[in-house]
């Protein structure tokens, strides 16, 4: 019996954006033009957004004893998200992340990591895990953190299927550094360059069927506002995008997760989880905030 459909297990971050007329470089100077604190953290968008759709979820993460750890916890159980999976640090504080989004939706972010790089085996209940039927992975920035996910999964029973979204900081260590954890993955969704990254691959395709020859089941790439190209080895689509007004990009990635993930749960084919997954990305962007915006089972819009 699954107590859970998915578990996400990653880094929990306040989110302190602001829009700005310009993303400045080196020497260069910007103006803010609005600004807003949310919750966020990869993993927690993409849990949130199959909460939305009405998915059994929990988390695994870990915050400071301070208000912005009160917050994060507070917003995922607000959404229906089960938080007994998220231990809490007696001293320093809780992740946040600065991010500057232009007026074409791009953005830039900085994280402070802060007790999310302290999260170790011991903070993990196994029995938490061993009842999802998909356990998500996200980035963390310290090698404490990446060490524990690798550890978790070495002990993990095969009926929890491994979900895997890289990023760039974790796609940048490449594939070996990845390959405890790739070889375990049932579906990988990385961008494009990220999936460079990994595989040394410039075509994405042939980046697709590199990681399907490791092992990977499923993989599905994120292209941005050329949509998405998913494939099993056996069938691949190259799914365009939904149109949408472009505010802010922050999430996207994380939204399309969650959209791809619900597909898998409710036995969808590959080319329905893309355009789902691709829909629910759409949503995300239309407003500021990785969540702000993300839809609802009612919402959802399968053509």
């Amino acid at each position: 019996m699954n107590r859970f459909d998915v578990i996400g297990f990653g880094a929990l971050n306040i989110d302190k954006l602001f829009k700005v007329n310009k993303i400045a470089s080196a020497e260069e100077e910007s103006f803010i033009e609005s600004h807003s604190e949310t919750s966020g953290g990869s993993a927690a968008n993409t849990i949130v957004g199959l909460a939305r759709l009405g998915c059994k979820v929990g988390f695994i993460g870990k915050i400071g004893s301070d208000p912005e750890g009160r917050m994060l916890v507070e917003d995922l159980q607000k959404e229906g998200v089960d938080t007994d999976g998220i231990a809490k640090s007696k001293t320093g504080r809780s992740g946040s992340v600065m991010g500057f989004v232009d007026k074409q939706g791009a953005r830039a972010l900085y994280i402070d990591s802060g007790s999310n790089d302290t999260i170790d085996l011991s903070d993990i209940r196994r029995e938490y895990v061993s009842y999802a039927r998909y356990l998500h992975l996200t980035s963390f920035v310290g090698e404490n953190s990446f060490r524990s996910q690798k550890e978790l999964l070495e002990d993990l029973p095969n009926n929890v299927r491994i979900s895997f979204d890289p990023g760039a900081l974790y796609a940048s260590k490449g594939f070996t550094q990845l390959e405890p954890i790739i070889s375990r993955v049932y579906v990988l969704m990385p961008n494009s360059f990220e999936l460079r990254l990994m595989t040394g691959e410039i075509e994405y395709k042939k980046g697709a069927d590199y990681l399907l020859r490791k092992g990977v089941k499923v993989v599905a790439v994120k292209l941005g506002e050329k949509g998405c190209y998913v494939s099993d080895g056996s069938s691949n689509h190259l799914i365009d995008a939904v149109k949408a007004n472009v505010v802010d990009t922050t999430g996207a990635g994380d939204a399309f997760c969650a959209g791809f993930l619900y597909g898998l749960l409710k036995k969808k084919s590959l080319l329905e989880c893309g355009k789902i997954g691709n829909f629910v990305a759409s949503r995300c962007i239309m407003e500021m905030g990785a969540r702000t915006s993300l839809p609802y089972l009612k919402d959802l819009r399968l053509g």
